[in-house]
């Protein structure tokens, strides 16, 4: 069986890409670095600091020296991060949102990014950046920050923040070719968005879905 390690910055996600992994890959075996610590310094620093960046290393250092056949990035506030330690593994290394953001860059000129945290907000808009020199496509990305809905997310006011970001998406719509949700977690409240003129990305699915095709051509 081949084994994945993924590294986490919080156990939101544990359950749902166990469970993407389970649905589309077969003869694999997750194992999961969980380190709650990583986020919260990140939001505390405005950024991920050269201690983040420390953690990280060892963390894929540690997967690589427990066999890891591929290392999975789960967070895309840490994704630079992830970038700088998968130069120290000799292993695959998959982000949860680079495939999102080719997808992104093939669908539209004007690509927006939404999120609820400038941390996460500023390393994808870079990203889809970064992809889009690399496919040598034409993408202007526009950042869009909803302001004050994780304040209520953190209150408590799940409903609250839901709705912020829902309209925000609406209103979004109207500006851009395609959106991509900085944030793997707003996946959970797309169910709540009716049909829209463009498409509306999110990274869990492409993300595992990448990582398992990485796994097979292995």
């Amino acid at each position: 069986m081949k084994k994945v390690f993924l590294i986490h910055t919080s156990s939101v996600s544990v359950k749902d890409l166990t469970d993407l992994f389970i649905e589309h890959g077969s003869d694999i075996k997750l194992h999961h670095i969980i380190d709650d610590s990583l986020l919260a310094e990140v939001l505390e620093n405005g950024g991920v600091t050269s201690a983040v960046r420390s953690r990280m290393c060892k963390y894929y250092k540690a997967a690589e020296e427990a066999g890891a056949d591929l290392i999975f990035n789960q967070c895309s506030s840490v994704g630079e991060a992830a970038d700088l330690a998968s130069q120290i593994v000799s292993v695959p290394v998959v982000k949860v949102d680079t495939c999102m953001a080719e997808i992104a860059c093939e669908t539209g000129h004007k690509v927006g990014v939404v999120a609820t945290l400038e941390t996460t907000l500023g390393p994808t808009c870079r990203l889809v950046e970064a992809t889009a020199r690399r496919m040598s496509q034409d993408v202007e990305v526009i950042p869009k920050l909803v302001e004050g809905a994780f304040e209520l997310l953190t209150s408590g006011d799940r409903p609250g923040h839901n709705q912020m970001v829902l309209t925000a998406i609406r209103q979004f719509s109207k500006e851009v070719d395609v959106i991509v949700c900085a944030q793997g977690s707003m996946i959970a409240i797309l169910s709540e968005l009716e049909p829209l003129d463009i498409p509306v990305l999110t990274s869990p699915l492409s993300g595992v879905k990448r990582a398992i095709e990485t796994l097979n051509q292995m």
